[in-house]
């Protein structure tokens, strides 16, 4: 691993920034933590960014030569503001990027894969992190999470599909390895847990590790759809519910061995983070 260089983590709060940034500078990297607020973050450098505010980029590009892209949430068109950016953080030196990006939307694809599509020709090396769905949408402040805490449900449109959910802790260690290493993967890296899991699976580990009665709830994809819209855009929340129905047809029924190759280590179980959650909070 290289110990050179500072790297500006955009999303520096978020479920896989916050990792990020604490990650690096345990282990001895220079770090620049991004947010609207400037919210300190590990022993990283607190600065402030805003996707939106073109006056915050600048600053926060100063002196970095490497950045983990998080997109702007619920935008369904992120390129409008990411690919401009992208171009300033070349000419202020910016030689590796990482972007944070989905098992679901591949290459070229919608919202983010664009972005995707076009950085091979912005960056000199790079990475697109597609992660599967995070195991902490089920523990942190995900709708899913809201969901279990106050009615002891997971509402979803997968039926009965299996997906390989993965440890934001293990999308972080990927993340540093992909900044850091003397080598840029310079390819899209799959990541997920060790099993898939269905909905049902995920609600029967809540229920014997926490003692809270949890249960699945199935919707069509239009109920989905609209139980969305009354949190997020329309046209994302109608991205969103199709990414369920892609669920029930079987598009995330797969496990990788990324988190594996890249780290040295397996990636956590569904069932450990739960355990590691419930003594955290007890």
């Amino acid at each position: 691993m290289t110990t050179n260089g500072t790297t500006l983590v955009i999303g520096a709060t978020g479920t896989t920034g916050s990792r990020t940034a604490a990650q690096l500078t345990a282990a001895g990297h220079r770090v620049k933590a991004a947010s609207r607020r400037a919210t300190p973050v590990a022993d990283a450098e607190p600065v402030t960014f805003d996707w939106y505010d073109p006056a915050t980029h600048a600053a926060a590009l100063a002196g970095a030569d490497r950045v983990y892209l998080i997109p702007p949430l619920g935008d369904s068109n992120p390129a409008a503001t990411m690919l401009p950016f992208l171009r300033q953080a070349r000419t202020a030196g910016v030689h590796r990027a990482v972007l944070l990006s989905s098992s679901a939307i591949p290459e070229g694809g919608p919202a983010v894969g664009t972005v995707h599509q076009a950085l091979p020709d912005l960056v000199e090396q790079w990475a697109v992190l597609r992660p599967s769905w995070f195991m902490q949408n089920f523990t942190g402040t995900h709708a899913h999470a809201h969901g279990i805490r106050d009615e002891g449900i997971i509402w979803t449109a997968t039926e009965n599909g299996r997906v390989g959910f993965v440890d934001a802790e293990d999308i972080a260690a990927v993340a540093v390895r992909a900044l850091t290493d003397e080598q840029a993967p310079n390819t899209d890296l799959v990541l997920t847990g060790p099993e898939a899991l269905g909905h049902d699976d995920i609600a029967t580990i809540i229920t014997e590790v926490t003692g809270q009665s949890v249960v699945h709830r199935r919707l069509s994809y239009e109920q989905m759809r609209d139980r969305l819209t009354a949190e997020v855009p329309a046209e994302f929340a109608a991205m969103l519910a199709g990414m369920d129905r892609a669920i029930a047809e079987g598009a995330e029924d797969r496990v990788t061995d990324t988190v594996q190759r890249l780290t040295g280590r397996p990636p956590s179980t569904f069932r450990a983070l739960v355990e590691r959650e419930t003594r955290c909070s007890s």
